[in-house]
């Protein structure tokens, strides 16, 4: 059993960064994949950013590439994005997820622990 909290999301004007955190308790966390989702409203909860359990493979959607990065410390079992130009588009709740498996997952079926979701405003 794992649990995840999220933390680190706000109020940022455009352009500007932020970095999100998830703690996650259990003894599994650095044999999973993690990965980041976002959920705004009216929309579908999609992939952000996923990494593989030794962190050596992540995966970007296409609308953050360039921008987010994501990392884990399997030390402190805790996963990061690092959020830079930031968008009004950017704008959602944003959650962390384990994998059921070690891989840098993009299908939201993979994952089967979710934490609450930090909320990410951009705006002016």
């Amino acid at each position: 059993q794992l649990q995840l909290i999220e933390s680190g999301g706000g109020l940022v004007q455009p352009g500007g960064s932020l970095r999100l955190s998830c703690a996650v308790s259990g003894r599994t966390f650095s044999s999973r994949g993690m990965g980041w989702f976002r959920q705004a409203p009216g929309k579908e909860r999609d992939i952000v950013a996923a990494i593989s359990r030794s962190g050596d493979s992540t995966y970007y959607a296409d609308s953050v590439k360039g921008r987010f990065t994501i990392s884990r410390d399997n030390a402190k079992n805790t996963v990061y994005l690092q959020m830079n130009s930031l968008k009004p588009e950017d704008t959602a709740l944003y959650y962390c997820a384990a994998g059921s498996g070690s891989g840098a997952y993009t299908e939201i079926r993979i994952y089967d622990y979710w934490g609450q979701g930090t909320q990410v405003t951009v705006s002016s």
